[in-house]
């Protein structure tokens, strides 16, 4: 008899970031993360960086959707959706407002340490990204963010405030969210706070030669090496604090399909799930990959690794691997064939996969490709951190919100999770990326939602605010109850 059920205590539930939905950008001492300062945008109209407040201009992460002060509410209703776990992140800002000051801001502490004891209330488990984009304004402006080493002992400083302040609340801990973005165009300010580089613009399809300077390449790997080291020395210092804490690493996990069998497509491919490989291997199993030298190289990268280095790295793997699964890529270099327009460029459009309205690809096959791809490279529990689909939802005259392409996306995303558990994958959890309606990362957009619960708020930062149930709710809610059995019910 097939089992159609997930493992016993799978973590269910959902995940945000705390510059996308808590909004309080300067309530309570909190300072500003260079992601504060991100402009408004479309997927034609590319978000911008401003390094300080400008007036007129709207920036979507003032008010978020105000879940800081509505956290109670929200906390609630995830909780009557059937949350196992709630995967957010702290602001680093909120907590040492210059990212490096001598003491903590005690009204930052304080409020976090309310939302997990809420989310406790509840049942429901914290898992804690201890830094989701949003280095601290201050630290890009005095030293250029992660590219200066001073960098990493504020970070350390900052996590091990955090495993101490909350030692017994949390016991889930992710180091960097999707620390491989660090390597792309945007990631010198977006990932690591560099803003030397001068990329003021973030737009993500179009990237210019200059962008890709050998110089602007190296202080991105730079930079990365040393968010490698902060994450190794959190990692110890973690344990050391609490031996019951889980910490791991998140990366952005796209499949990467070649768009032939020609070779050279088939190599390019390879190529593409070298970002993923580069930051995994450093973060589990503890040393840069056999084939990093000359990945560099082609990048015109020096990077400088000491010995004592290394031996950080080593000392400081991760217990689990976590993942960002949104859709596929597909590399083509022996012809021109239309290409894909997502959150990234994504290389030629695969004829063989329906797009959504942003231009991502509907491949839940992909996602059990990529989690066998990565148990069988590792060999650690995995953890899947983000999935969902960011659409436009309507308001029927009914005054309900039926989205029932998220709830076939979710379904037939399930479906291919426990394929992969079948497979022999160690899967042990999933958080539906923005179970509420939030600000887009990419385009600053509320037109572009991902919720099972709809916010009132529109792009300029109108609406009421009213949290509304989608249908989409009422299935997860079905789906969290039959421990996932439910999407198998349907064929």
């Amino acid at each position: 008899m097939v089992n159609n059920k997930f493992p016993d205590n799978f973590l269910w539930g959902g995940a945000t970031a705390a510059y996308q939905c808590e909004g309080a950008w300067d309530e309570d001492g909190k300072g500003f993360a260079i992601t504060d300062l991100l402009t408004a945008g479309t997927r034609r109209n590319p978000r911008k960086l401003t390094l300080e407040v400008e007036p007129g201009v709207y920036y979507p992460a003032k008010m978020g959707i105000d879940h800081y002060h509505r956290y109670k509410e929200d906390i609630k209703l995830f909780a009557e959706i059937g949350f196992k776990v709630y995967r957010m992140s702290v602001s680093w800002a909120r907590i040492y407002p210059n990212g490096d000051d001598e003491k903590p801001n005690q009204k930052g502490l304080d409020f976090y340490r309310d939302v997990f004891k809420e989310c406790h209330k509840y049942g429901v488990e914290p898992l804690v990204s201890i830094m989701h984009h949003d280095t601290p304004m201050a630290l890009a402006i005095k030293q250029d963010g992660w590219l200066s080493k001073k960098t990493i002992d504020a970070y350390v400083k900052y996590a091990k405030t955090l495993f101490t302040e909350y030692k017994g609340l949390v016991r889930y801990w992710i180091t960097f969210n999707e620390i491989n973005m660090t390597m792309n165009y945007f990631g010198d300010v977006y990932g690591a706070g560099i803003l030397s580089n001068g990329t003021r613009i973030i737009d993500i399809n179009n990237v210019s030669d200059d962008a890709m300077s050998k110089e602007k390449q190296n202080k991105r790997f730079t930079a990365l090496h040393n968010q490698f080291l902060a994450s190794a020395l959190a990692v110890k210092a973690g344990h050391e604090i609490d031996p019951n804490n889980q910490i791991g690493c998140m990366i952005a996990s796209d499949a990467h399909y070649p768009y032939s069998c020609n070779p050279v497509n088939i190599l390019a491919a390879q190529n593409s799930m070298r970002k993923l490989w580069y930051c995994g291997d450093v973060q589990v199993r503890g040393e840069y990959s056999y084939f990093t030298k000359r990945y560099l190289e082609e990048k015109g990268v020096t990077l400088n690794v000491t010995e004592e280095d290394k031996k950080i790295l080593k000392e400081g793997k991760v217990d689990f691997y976590s993942l960002s699964y949104y859709t596929s890529g597909t590399d083509c270099l022996d012809q021109e064939v239309d290409t894909d327009s997502g959150n990234f460029n994504l290389g030629a459009a695969n004829p063989y996969l329906k797009k959504s309205d942003w231009g991502w690809a509907f491949d839940p096959d992909g996602l059990r490709w990529v989690l066998n791809e990565i148990y069988g490279r590792y060999n650690v529990p995995i953890f899947i951190a983000e999935n969902g689909l960011g659409a436009i939802d309507e308001v029927s005259d009914d005054g309900k919100i039926h989205d029932d392409y998220r709830i076939h996306y979710l379904r037939e995303h399930t479906k291919a999770m426990k394929q992969a558990i079948d497979d022999g994958v160690d899967l042990f959890g999933y958080t539906w990326w923005g179970p509420i309606d939030l600000v887009s990362a990419s385009t600053g957009e509320m037109k572009k939602r991902y919720g099972f619960i709809y916010v009132d708020l529109d792009n300029e930062g109108r609406g009421t605010l009213q949290r509304v149930r989608k249908d989409s709710f009422y299935y997860y809610k079905k789906l969290i109850e039959t421990n996932g059995s439910c999407v198998f019910e349907e064929d």
